[in-house]
Formats: C-alpha cells, sequence, structure tokens
C-alpha cells in the first residue's frame, strides 16, 4: 500500500499540473512575429497593455536571427527553420524597441502597448 502511495501521488501531482497548463495557454493572448530576410513581420505588434502575453517567433530566414530587446530584457536566437516563444510580463502602455543583431539595419520592431 506505501508503495502504490508512493508511485501514485507524484504521478496525479503531474496529471494536474498537465491539466492546468492548456488553460492558463488559452487565456493568455499570443502574437505571431515571423524573421525573414534580415526583417520582422510584422514591424509592429499592438498587444493590450496591463495584460500578459506570448510571442511566437519563427525564423523563416536562411541563417540564424535573433529576436532583441533590451529594454524589455528579452532576447531569443533561433536556427533556419526554428520557432520559439517568449512570455512577457504586463507592459505599461508605451512603445518598446527590438530588433535582431545578426541585421541590426533591417531587423526592427517595436511593441505598442494599449
Amino acid at each position: 500500500m506505501h508503495i502504490v502511495r508512493r508511485l501514485l501521488l507524484p504521478l496525479l501531482a503531474l496529471l494536474g499540473i498537465l491539466s492546468a497548463v492548456p488553460v492558463q495557454a488559452e487565456e493568455m493572448p499570443t502574437f505571431t512575429l515571423v524573421m525573414r530576410a534580415g526583417r520582422f513581420l510584422p514591424e509592429t505588434i499592438e498587444v493590450p497593455a496591463n495584460t500578459k502575453f506570448r510571442l511566437l517567433v519563427k525564423n523563416e530566414g536562411p541563417g540564424a536571427e535573433e529576436f532583441e530587446s533590451v529594454e524589455l530584457r528579452k532576447e531569443k536566437v533561433l536556427a533556419p527553420g526554428a520557432s520559439s516563444f517568449l512570455i512577457f510580463q504586463p507592459l505599461k502602455p508605451g512603445t518598446y524597441k527590438f530588433f535582431g543583431e545578426f541585421h541590426p539595419a533591417t531587423a526592427q520592431g517595436r511593441i505598442v502597448a494599449k
């Protein structure tokens, strides 16, 4: 009986965590940013102010690319064809710049929190 309890409790805890994740994921607004040919598409992303959100980043370019924002303290480097995401805590209304370090002249964008 003791062995069953030792194995069953961690399994139930894991199931509880897994069942909670999709609910949270559905509630969080998600925005997509594509990196292609040294540019960000779209260059401006409007997000709701004071709301936690997810930014899905996809690198469709032939080389590595990076999303970086100094003021938001976020950075993500992606290999060609890779995708990933960043979670942002609620932002105050305003404009927050980001750039791609591999193409600084053309890979420029902004997140506008309204």
